[in-house]
């Protein structure tokens, strides 16, 4: 007898039946590399930034990895912020935060979505400018998010859900890497951060919070 038991979410859906398995990623690695480069744009006095990763999970050194791949060739320093609990996160971002010149990368992880909210309020309390991987951390009051789009996901993730409905079985549908992209800035947040955001980068915005 065949065990069959699906999940679904709006960043993704996934299906096992025995060894097989389908669904969608909520980023490509590289994406990560994006993050540091966006935020050097809206801060070019950035010579520091503090990446807050997940390390239990495989993405969270994979994302770091990107990040400090990339670092040498914009004169930035690299430096983690683990996030398996809100002391760590308060006394890492703290710790950062007391040399000037620094910013903040908040990488894709469950825990991280959690404590959005402090995650945020931190920032704002140091001053850090920050990119983050998800459109909510904006609108809770970060400055600017670069990430695939959760409608997007959705769509295409009800389109599976349908076709495996239907008996198509979950081997047969390849695991997809996103195809949208958004970005979301919130201009209240950076003037409260002294920045101007670079009409370049406005002109790609998907979404601007004012």
């Amino acid at each position: 007898m065949e065990w069959l038991k699906p999940q679904r979410s709006c960043r993704g859906w996934r299906n096992w039946a025995g060894p097989t398995a389908t669904g969608f990623l909520a980023f490509e690695y590289s994406i990560s590399g994006k993050w540091l480069e966006l935020l050097k744009q809206i801060a070019p006095s950035m010579t520091r930034v503090a990446v807050l990763r997940d390390f239990n999970i495989p993405t969270g050194p994979g994302q770091f990895g990107v990040i400090q791949a990339m670092a040498p060739s914009l004169r930035v320093e690299v430096n983690p912020v683990n996030v398996r609990d809100v002391g760590e996160i308060e006394r890492g971002i703290a710790t950062f935060a007391r040399s000037a010149n620094g910013g903040l990368i908040v990488t894709g992880s469950a825990l991280a979505l959690v404590q959005r909210d402090l995650i945020v309020a931190l920032a704002a309390q140091h001053k850090l400018p920050s990119v983050y991987w998800q459109r909510s951390f904006v609108t809770a009051g970060g400055l600017i998010s670069y990430g695939a789009s959760t409608t997007e996901l959705c769509r295409r993730a009800a389109a599976y859900v349908d076709r495996i409905l239907r008996g198509e079985k979950p081997a047969d549908l390849p695991v997809q890497a996103p195809t949208k992209y958004e970005t979301v800035i919130n201009l209240k947040t950076a003037k409260a951060l002294g920045l101007e955001i670079p009409q370049t980068v406005l002109a790609r915005a998907d979404e601007v919070i004012e």
